[in-house]
């Protein structure tokens, strides 16, 4: 018989039976931990695992917040919007449940390899989850980042009437050749000439790698800030304490090169890894002299050139800013927002209003 177990705390979960279901995985329990640990204001966590005869089988991280519905709106939703909160200020704020983090590339849901019935598991973790919703008087539901391609968790969503509305894909570049110069000659011909020139020119930045920011933190936050001040996606804020938790948790699967013009940082880029995949979580560079500096393509060589280094197979640049990213040799990776709201007539509303809910916001990750 299936049980399922929800908790507060991943630690209440613990490390054996989260990574039972998620071995290895990037955003795994050292990850979560960290974010968990990092103070990010206006969230609750919970943790889902559903076990037979004591056997962990699948796990799900989630998250309890208000949520105002124009954080994704189109330029027409938004207005709507600001127009009804004129008289209504609480209007289109919803409390949400969602599986997934904000802090994820994925809804981070995982089953235990080889483990049978996995659209019964994902549909019975759903359903505890929903379940802890209630119990916290949250009336929207959603998936966040939900793989476009995994039938089974399509299936179980739509079994529970969960509506489906395209997501942020990721940018993913697959590192198949042997080094700069193999990769500068698959991009076109002006692109080669505009990176040589932005590389040029980033030739007065001197750049660390760094697996802690000892005597840092407060430049790093000010450079988030800045960023985060330039994107038009506003929902969770970050910490201090979550950059320098993540490297200080994850060990050697977390690093984070350091950009100096003279003594001072003006980027930074915090990076996970694996055997296969550097995945890039945030860039986050100065407002004026970033952008002057090329910053952006700058730390996206250094990326690059990290992967050949290190044999891996894949750099994920994250979500957003995909022009940059597709002339750079990018694919993307579908994902989608899945929701649903507990009352018939308002979940009806929503799924007439999902049109509106299409975004491609500035990236976090720096202005290209």
């Amino acid at each position: 018989m299936l049980e399922a177990r929800v908790a507060s705390s991943i630690h209440g979960i613990g490390r054996e039976a989260w990574e039972a279901c998620a071995p290895g995985r990037l955003e795994g329990f050292d990850y979560l931990a960290a974010v968990e640990a990092a103070g990010l204001a206006g969230f609750r966590w919970r943790y889902v695992l559903i076990a037979e005869d004591g056997r962990p089988l699948a796990a799900a991280p989630g998250f309890f917040t208000d949520y105002s519905l124009d954080t994704t709106l189109t330029e027409a939703g938004r207005r709507l919007v600001a127009a009804t909160r004129r008289l209504a200020p609480r209007a289109f704020t919803l409390s949400l449940a969602s599986l997934g983090s904000p802090c994820t590339e994925t809804v981070g849901l995982v089953v235990a390899p080889g483990a049978p019935r996995r659209a019964e598991l994902i549909a019975r973790l759903l359903e505890a989850f929903e379940a802890e919703a209630a119990a916290e008087g949250c009336w929207l539901l959603a998936m966040k980042d939900a793989p476009s391609d995994d039938a089974d968790l399509a299936a179980a969503a739509r079994g529970r009437g969960y509506q489906p509305t395209p997501g942020m894909p990721a940018a993913d570049l697959s590192i198949d050749f042997t080094d700069l110069d193999g990769y500068l000659a698959r991009l076109s011909r002006p692109t080669r000439k505009d990176m040589r020139r932005k590389l040029r020119r980033a030739g007065r930045i001197r750049m660390e790698v760094r697996h802690d920011l000892a005597g840092l933190e407060d430049r790093v936050l000010d450079l988030y800030r800045q960023t985060r001040a330039r994107s038009d996606l506003q929902f969770e804020e970050l910490t201090a304490a979550y950059f320098t938790g993540v490297l200080a948790r994850m060990g050697d699967r977390a690093l984070c090169p350091c950009y100096f013009l003279g003594d001072e940082l003006i980027g930074f880029n915090l990076l996970l890894q694996d055997g296969e995949t550097l995945l890039d979580k945030f860039f986050c560079m100065e407002t004026e002299r970033g952008p002057a500096h090329d910053l952006y393509f700058l730390s996206w060589f250094t990326n690059v050139g990290l992967c050949l280094e290190r044999g891996l197979a894949h750099y994920r640049s994250g979500q957003a800013g995909y022009a940059a990213k597709l002339r750079l040799g990018s694919r993307l990776v579908g994902a989608e927002m899945l929701f649903r709201h507990r009352r018939p007539l308002v979940n009806q509303a929503l799924r007439i209003a999902a049109p509106f809910l299409a975004n491609d916001p500035v990236p976090v990750r720096g202005a290209a």
